[in-house]
């Protein structure tokens, strides 16, 4: 197997550029009308971005979400799709995440003891999906 090398790049030609020299000129101070007119547009500038800022304030900051991954029994799957099914047949069109949050604000509404015992009720089952490798 021969392996082609390929050819080096010429370097690039530098340019010489005079430089200029900084001009000793004064410049005229404004006219007070010309001095009026940029303030104004300052000023109104200034306006402006005040009015943005306080618009973005009175913005509700967005709610950042976050992804994982988990599994869960098929009959606990089905009962999902049925309970979106019952949505869907009410009228209101939800998604799995939806529901799963739902569910986590009635389970937050439940006292210790429930919460335990509900626990208990659920059995682990462990997958014998797909192995990481």
């Amino acid at each position: 197997m021969t392996s082609k090398i390929k050819p080096r790049a010429k370097p690039a030609t530098v340019k010489k550029v005079a430089l200029k020299k900084p001009s000793a000129t004064v410049k005229k101070a404004a006219p007070i009308s010309r001095t009026k007119k940029v303030l104004a547009k300052a000023t109104s500038a200034a306006g402006k971005t005040k009015l943005k800022l306080a618009a973005k304030k009175d913005k509700p900051n967005k709610i950042k979400m976050v992804r994982d991954s988990f599994s869960m029994t098929e009959g606990d799957y089905a009962n999902l799709i049925g309970l979106k099914k019952k949505c869907l047949a009410a009228g209101v069109h939800v998604k799995k995440s939806e529901l799963l949050r739902v569910g986590l604000m009635g389970l937050l509404k439940l006292s210790n003891a429930s919460l335990l015992a509900a626990a208990k009720q659920i059995a682990m089952v462990k997958s014998n999906g797909s192995k990481k490798s």
